[in-house]
């Protein structure tokens, strides 16, 4: 039995099930709020757009209720509403195929040049941990929503993505992938291997295993708040003694302050550094607020600026950081279009200090 078997088949009423395959407003909604952010989750990683991943599930949950007749009950509930998602999502990017990417030769994609990529707020992950959930399950998925995933697997084919996300991150067996692409098992097998060495490719080395260490959380946010203070003082010093050698940081466009048509992404400490002088110093200087937050089960610095005698501080952007070995190893910025789902907002109060 596979693990997608063994999961649903928990906690599935048949006679609530049997309700809304009737036509039962609210057996159906009970059913598909119970799984809402979990399929969110699985919209998100195929499309890479948390604002889209939102549309995609409500279609999901209209195709369902207008096609509940159809439900066999040969699968459980949820496999059938994870079908009628992936298929959308499949049906979408059919319809709306995106920019094509310059593919990089070799090396990890900076997540920020993805320019449909958004971060994932972290408070719709702890609603699907809070269900009754297998650990195994958890642990993969910890590590196949990081926006270096998110980013990398945005250069598989839409099919590909599909296979892969099924069969590596939701643990389904080839026979159940092939049933839900209508498609047979060998191809199924086919296209995943040829699906696994292309995401391998464009993920940082040391995430190639999806592996981190159990205390990582608390280590990250130690670094976070050293960030956020080096940023709010101005401290070149500070802020490079935290980024590794060969760190690399991107900014979508629009982010930032940056207005260029297409994202850009810089490497090494010292060139990070020396972008960030004109902001940190001299005559146009901006004096930086952060606040804390969490994305794609990564630490993120939501930054708000003011300048001169402005009486507020407005939002600027979200940074998520990867860190590894207590050092910040990659930056990706974004533009500020989701501070709302973050319940953050849109600008803070400066106070003064008092003299």
């Amino acid at each position: 039995m596979s693990r997608v078997e063994t999961r649903t088949g928990q906690g599935e009423d048949s006679a609530v099930v049997a309700a809304a395959q009737a036509g039962d407003e609210q057996a159906f909604a009970t059913l598909v709020e119970r799984y809402r952010p979990e399929l969110q989750v699985h919209c998100y990683r195929m499309l890479g757009s948390f604002e889209e991943s939102e549309d995609l599930t409500q279609e999901t949950f209209l195709r369902a209720w207008r096609r509940r007749e159809t439900y066999q009950g040969r699968a459980t509930f949820r496999a059938w509403l994870y079908r009628i998602a992936t298929n959308a999502c499949l049906d979408f990017l059919g319809r709306s195929p995106r920019k094509a990417l310059p593919e990089p030769p070799s090396g990890p994609v900076p997540p920020a040049t993805v320019p449909w990529l958004q971060p994932c707020p972290d408070t719709l992950l702890a609603e699907i941990e809070s269900a009754e959930t297998e650990p195994d399950i958890a642990a993969v998925a910890k590590e196949t929503i990081e926006l270096a995933f998110l980013a990398a697997i945005q250069y598989l084919q839409p099919r590909q993505r599909a296979v892969l996300i099924l069969r590596d991150v939701l643990g389904w067996s080839a026979k159940e992938t092939a049933e839900l692409l209508e498609s047979s098992v060998a191809s199924v097998n086919s296209v995943l291997q040829r699906a696994r060495p292309a995401l391998k490719q464009h993920l940082p080395e040391r995430r190639t295993d999806w592996a981190q260490p159990a205390d990582s959380g608390e280590l990250e946010r130690e670094v976070l708040q050293r960030y956020m203070a080096a940023l709010e003082r101005a401290d070149d010093d500070a802020l490079a003694a935290l980024l590794s050698a060969d760190a690399r940081a991107s900014q979508q466009s629009g982010a930032g302050g940056y207005e260029g048509e297409e994202p850009v992404w810089i490497e090494g400490r010292d060139t990070i550094i020396d972008a960030w002088v004109p902001a940190l110093h001299g005559p146009y200087a901006v004096q930086f607020k952060i606040l804390p937050t969490t994305a794609n089960r990564q630490p993120v610095a939501a930054s708000y600026i003011r300048s001169g005698d402005q009486r507020e501080y407005r939002a600027f952007a979200l940074t998520v950081l990867r860190i590894e070995d207590g050092m910040v190893a990659e930056t990706a910025t974004f533009d500020t279009a989701l501070f709302p789902a973050f319940g953050l907002p849109a600008a803070i109060t400066h106070v003064p200090l008092e003299r």
